[in-house]
């Protein structure tokens, strides 16, 4: 019968987690059903281009091709992405995935509702799987039961299209360093001359000669048209003073106060005024005139490219300095605070000379001058390093260190109570309160809360990682099943597998915590006679053969099989799926309300896997006296789960280190080699009362 369910089970369960392959091209047809083209893979990261007619949709490309991210299988789950022209997300779908090991039990179309939050949303934003809002991220709801593989298709979907945006020139690499914008110091100011301003860098000049112009256009059509004479190379072509007119020391002295002051006052914040002194080419040229557009002039920061329109251009009737010389133009041009001018930082004037080649035709060069602000002028904040972007396994750690830092408290509670079990076992009600409410914290929190639930399928996916290629951030991909991994390593060293599973696992808590109901309402127990019950301990150890037979072959037919632990069903998926996974599990647990732990007992692999390395333990200090077997049978008779052989024995690869055989060990009212004991000190202490009751007779 239990065979028989397995087996409905495993053909249920296969249609969750097989995925083949998806062609991609029908998924982008849906896509765009008015598309009239769909090229090949082209470029680097093999992307595709999505055309009605001439007009460019979108692009097209596989998560594989660019950021192949292994998942919790070992493998990743591939993923065609769809962004529009401008960066946005159109769709997000799953061509491939080997995920048993999570999604058994998860209808593969959550993954794609999972996909569908990305639409709309932009190659630029941060995207962030569940967790706290940050300032500056965006968060995507999670899947339940697959928390572990959506973070994984989320960095491989983000990475991807960041990569593919950059290689298209929809959006630039971001730099690592942030430099915020500098402010000018208002109260700065020193009364200075036009030689002062002009010899400390303040006032900046770009000169040409006629010589540096006609050298620019060799090569040119205009190479001969407006050329200079031999005598004129050395004549003046353009004189062009700049400089930042809102900086007190630079506008006061050059403007005058009152000028200043208006300027100052009709400026918004962020709003910058930039002033140009020129003679001889004129820097506004004609444009202004005609559009609007001062064509001619341009002011260039990090990759901006400040042009200034007629709004922007006020003319300046006279300047006030000092030894200043006389100008043809003189004017301010006011920088918008969208460009976001930093005026603490290198900028370049640029002027451009255009000569004509025809009625309409004309080509032309540009020169440019560096300003570089004086730090007397302007306050510049310190630039901000951010910290680098946190790996997957650094996100999943931080997400979750609150419960690692909870579950490592209760190893150590763990660890705790197996130092002092001597004192602990002494002090029975205590113990059996202790040892209930620590089985209680296992199921609730390691279980269902965070779904810590250990599985045969971790040891195979750990062996094969050995036989392949071995990657630490595979299994660090879950930080409580990791932990809880760590811990039963550690266990098993020093005391054998019986800690884990009598102590940590949630199933088998919960198990024993059924049972202790049934026995609390004084259900009859069911126990089957040893000679039996030793036999029905091969189920597992076959059962874990077979499970390794079957991974050697194929690791996903293993995992399909593996079902046979109920443990994805009770916590993962917290009884959320099909009904023959529902009803196996819920048979196993209700079992226990008659039988303690039968599932540990007989059928688990995970337990038949860790008792292997039962032989390496370093520790034995569960007490056992000469008597126990041979006569006493009081703890084997009281040990729940069997563990005791009748000559006394503890089977250390069955034992659960419940510590109740040590409870009794301890109790002179249970343990007959102990009332053995009482009673004859008991009766040595009547005899010498008798003895010193006796009356002395004088002679």
């Amino acid at each position: 019968m239990l065979f028989m369910s397995l087996l409905i089970i495993s053909f249920t369960s296969h249609a969750l987690f097989v995925s083949p392959p998806k062609d991609p091209i029908p998924i982008i047809e849906t896509t765009f059903p008015e598309a009239t083209q769909i090229t090949d893979k082209q470029g680097e990261y093999h992307l595709r281009k999505i055309f009605k007619g001439d007009d460019l949709l979108g692009y097209a490309f596989e998560t594989n091709d660019i950021a192949k991210i292994p998942a919790y299988s070992g493998e990743p789950v591939n993923m065609l992405v769809i962004i529009d022209p401008r960066g946005n997300y159109v769709t997000a779908k799953v061509l491939e995935h080997h995920e048993p090991i999570i999604l058994a039990g998860i209808p593969e179309s959550k993954l794609d509702d999972f996909a569908d939050q990305y639409k709309g949303l932009s190659v630029k934003d941060r995207l962030k799987v569940g967790g706290n809002s940050s300032e500056g991220t965006i968060n995507i709801d999670g899947l339940s039961g697959a928390t572990v593989t959506v973070m994984v298709m989320n960095v491989a979907i983000t990475k991807a299209a960041n990569k593919a945006a950059i290689s298209l020139g929809i959006i630039e690499p971001k730099s690592d360093v942030i430099q915020p914008i500098s402010t000018i110091k208002q109260d700065v100011f020193e009364k200075a001359d036009w030689l002062k301003l002009t010899g400390d860098g303040s006032i900046r000049k770009l000169y040409l000669n006629r010589a540096k112009v006609d050298d620019a256009f060799v090569g040119t059509e205009a190479e001969h048209i407006e050329k200079a004479e031999p005598s004129q190379k050395k004549d003046m072509f353009a004189e062009v003073y700049y400089t930042i007119a809102d900086i007190p020391t630079i506008g006061r002295n050059l403007l005058g106060d009152a000028e200043y002051e208006y300027q100052i006052k009709n400026l918004k914040k962020g709003e910058h005024l930039v002033a140009l002194l020129g003679n001889g080419y004129s820097f506004k040229g004609s444009g202004y005139v005609r559009g609007g557009i001062f064509d001619r002039i341009q002011v260039h920061q990090n990759d901006e490219a400040i042009a200034f329109r007629d709004l922007d251009h006020q003319r300046l009737t006279d300047i006030y300095i000092a030894g200043a010389p006389q100008f043809h133009e003189m004017s301010l041009f006011k920088v918008q605070d969208h460009f976001e001018f930093d005026p603490g930082a290198p900028w370049q004037f640029e002027l451009l000379v255009r000569r004509q080649t025809g009625p309409i035709d004309s080509i032309f060069t540009s020169f440019k001058g560096q300003y570089d602000s004086l730090e007397k002028y302007v306050d510049t904040p310190p630039a901000i390093v951010p910290e680098p972007e946190l790996t997957l396994v650094q996100q999943v750690w931080k997400d979750r260190t609150p419960e690692v830092i909870v579950l490592s408290l209760l190893i150590i509670v763990l660890l705790l109570i197996l130092f002092f079990q001597d004192v602990l076992v002494q002090h029975p009600k205590f113990m059996h309160r202790l040892r209930h409410g620590f089985l209680v914290v296992t199921v609730v929190f390691v279980g269902w809360a965070w779904g810590g639930q250990l599985s045969v399928v971790n040891v195979f996916t750990f062996l094969h990682s050995l036989m392949t290629k071995f990657s630490w951030d595979l299994f660090l991909l879950d930080p409580i099943i990791f932990t809880l991994w760590c811990a039963a390593a550690v266990t098993i060293i020093l005391w054998g597998r019986a800690v884990y599973c009598g102590w940590l696992c949630p199933f088998g808590a919960l198990q024993e915590l059924v049972n202790v109901f049934g026995r609390w309402i004084k259900l009859p127990q069911i126990e089957l006679p040893f000679a039996v019950h030793e036999r029905l301990w091969a189920i597992k150890y076959l059962i874990l053969l077979g499970l390794f037979g079957l991974s050697l072959d194929s690791l996903a037919l293993a995992e399909k099989f593996a079902e046979v632990e109920p443990f994805k069903t009770t916590f993962l998926l917290k009884f959320d799926r099909e009904w023959p996974f529902v009803l196996y599990a819920s048979t196993l647990i209700l079992i226990n309300l008659v039988n303690r732990k039968t599932f540990c007992r007989y059928l688990c692999p995970l337990g038949a896997a860790l008792s292997v390395g039962n032989g390496i333990r370093l520790f034995d200090w569960l007490k056992r006296r000469k008597e126990c077997g041979q006569p006493c049978q009081t703890c084997a008779k009281e040990c729940e789960i069997q563990a005791i052989y009748p000559n006394g024995e503890i089977n250390m690869r069955e034992c659960h280190y419940c510590l109740d055989c040590q409870v009794t060990y301890y109790d002179e009212e249970k343990c007959p080699p102990l009332k053995k004991k009482a009673y004859k000190r008991k009766k040595r202490s009547e005899e010498s009362l008798k003895e010193q009751e006796i009356p002395t007779i004088s002679v």
